[in-house]
């Protein structure tokens, strides 16, 4: 076995094991794929008429941008929301203090256990019980709610994983030029942690995108709604449903290409998790320290 290598080379049996096992699953998921295409054949919900309905403005003006924007808008604030409950909860973990520890990791465990669905009804109701928000935007307020809950705290504890997994000279580096707990977790540990979990909560934002779906159990316009609706206006529920759920994986391949751009743009500049502390920074911070340390001399004198 080669260094650097954890397992061993397939020998020549083995390489013909796992050739005839690709192209047996190939074959079961060709046969698998044929099954259905005739079975939709035969309920004819692949003639043309069924599909004609996607071309023609009135159910984009109607359905589907409408349907669109709800999903859009109900993902993009829960994003924002999210990302600065999580942010929070995840350094209040994270924090020295007991009393402000322990609610953080009892918000994020609670949170973190309960399905986001039953969230998602439980603040519908009490948001029509106490008339908190005006009936239009009801739903959009449940919705936005239940996402954000579960999906900060899921952001917290990324973001205290990303934490733990720094190496611990960099806090010590930090303490040691005479930053402060605070501004060492904000200027030092927090931006490594994000961009070493950038890609988890990039999986976490397209998770957000499409638990957005859940709004169809409490009446929130969203596409899979919309795709209800052309359904029965229409008659070609299937079709709908396999039209949107195309706009789905669309949007979340574009929202995941983005996020990944941005990315490789963080660790480009030098931010890479685990990296040491750029010089400048500890140089600045030096400099900092040491004209504080002389103006309380000189106030002292």
């Amino acid at each position: 076995m080669s260094a650097g290598v954890l397992f061993d080379a397939p020998g020549p049996r083995a390489k013909r094991t796992y050739a005839t096992i690709g192209v047996v699953s190939i074959l079961a998921l060709l046969a698998a794929l044929w099954f259905v295409i005739a079975k939709l054949n035969e309920s004819d919900q692949l003639t043309a008429e069924k599909w004609k309905p996607f071309l023609t403005a009135e159910i984009w003006t109607q359905y589907l941008l409408p349907g669109l924007v709800g999903t859009l808008v109900a993902a993009a604030i829960s994003v924002v929301f999210a990302l600065t409950l999580g942010t929070l909860l995840g350094v209040g973990r994270l924090s020295s203090a007991a009393w402000i520890r322990w609610p953080s990791s009892v918000i994020v465990e609670f949170f973190r256990a309960v399905p986001v669905l039953l969230m998602m009804l439980f603040t519908y109701a009490l948001y029509a019980f106490y008339e908190l928000f005006p009936p239009e935007r009801l739903a959009l307020a449940a919705v936005v709610t239940a996402l954000t809950l579960y999906n900060g705290s899921v952001v917290a504890e990324l973001v205290r994983s990303g934490v733990h997994s720094l190496p611990k000279g960099q806090n010590e580096a930090a303490l040691a030029i005479g930053l402060t707990n605070g501004k060492t977790m904000r200027m030092v540990l927090l931006p490594q942690a994000i961009t070493a979990m950038l890609p988890a909560i990039v999986g976490q934002l397209v998770v957000i995108l499409k638990d957005t779906a859940l709004g169809y159990i409490i009446t929130y316009e969203e596409l899979l709604r919309k795709a209800e609706q052309i359904g029965n206006y229409k008659s070609n529920l299937l079709p709908a449903l396999i039209f949107v759920g195309a706009l789905y994986v669309i949007i979340n391949y574009f929202v995941s290409l983005i996020a990944n751009k941005v990315e490789q743009r963080t660790r480009r500049r030098g931010r890479s998790a685990g990296g040491p502390i750029a010089p400048d920074q500890i140089d600045q911070a030096a400099v900092a320290v040491a004209a504080a340390s002389a103006n309380q001399s000189g106030h002292a004198g």
